[in-house]
């Protein structure tokens, strides 16, 4: 019975030393992949914070126009709305960077706005939307520029 005692416990040890190596292997190898991920999300995030940048009410100083965006997306797509001062339907909204530029197309369709179209590049300097307005009504095109609403 000693000797089999003993083979008992040896084998007992061999097997709890056995889960141990593997669970620490399976604890690295986890933490390697949270690792990796953690990388990769930060080049990701770069370009994502640069656009989230542009989230929020922005004012049209020239007549009180309002644009606000939401839910900015990597893949360039945003939820925007336009109020002159009520709504105005958005028919489509992107965000882009162009030759390390954002840029923002907006794009309206609603009553006095068949296809009125803004052209707006960000200007981090002055944190400023700036570029055109396309009035379709008018046929016309404006210079123009977003301020960030307080």
């Amino acid at each position: 019975m000693g000797t089999y005692g003993k083979r008992q416990i040896g084998f007992e040890t061999l097997m709890a030393a056995m889960l141990v190596a593997v669970l620490a292997v399976s604890g690295l190898a986890w933490s390697m992949a949270e690792a990796a991920a953690e990388k990769a999300d930060a080049g990701k995030t770069v370009v994502q914070t640069d656009f989230q940048r542009l989230e929020g009410k922005w004012v049209r100083p020239d007549g009180g126009y309002i644009l606000e965006l939401k839910s900015i997306k990597k893949d360039g797509s945003i939820i925007a709305a336009y109020y002159n001062p009520r709504p105005v339907r958005v028919f489509r909204a992107e965000i882009a960077k162009k030759d390390g530029a954002i840029t923002l197309f907006v794009e309206l369709r609603d009553v006095n706005y068949p296809g009125s179209i803004y052209n707006l590049q960000y200007d981090a300097a002055t944190d400023r939307l700036k570029g055109t307005y396309f009035q379709a009504v008018e046929r016309q095109t404006f210079s123009v520029e977003f301020v960030r609403a307080r």
